[in-house]
């Protein structure tokens, strides 16, 4: 099991976070704007990075925050984990 540094709780257990994203993926500012296609890349395309990745989690069983880790997908070690605004969460 993996550890999960919780700005605010300190480091949990990865089963107490749900994985909400990832966090280098824009949701269109108007999505009535964009055509299918565009539309269609942003809902199911993604990237499967080796190294850094940005992803959004969730602390659901803790204290409900945000959080962005910044992990590495070759050894899942986390590099870092600032706070997530509210205009920037998922």
């Amino acid at each position: 099991m993996q550890l999960i540094p919780c700005p605010w709780c300190g480091p949990r257990n990865e089963n107490e976070f749900i994985y909400q994203g990832d966090a280098t993926v824009l949701r269109p500012p108007d999505p009535g704007a964009v055509s299918d296609e565009e539309w269609t890349s942003y809902l199911y395309l993604r990237d499967n990075p080796r190294g850094l990745h940005r992803e959004h989690w969730n602390h659901r069983y803790g204290c409900r925050q945000w959080l962005e880790l910044e992990r590495n997908t070759l050894d899942h070690t986390i590099a870092s984990t600032p706070i997530v605004t509210p205009k920037e969460t998922p």
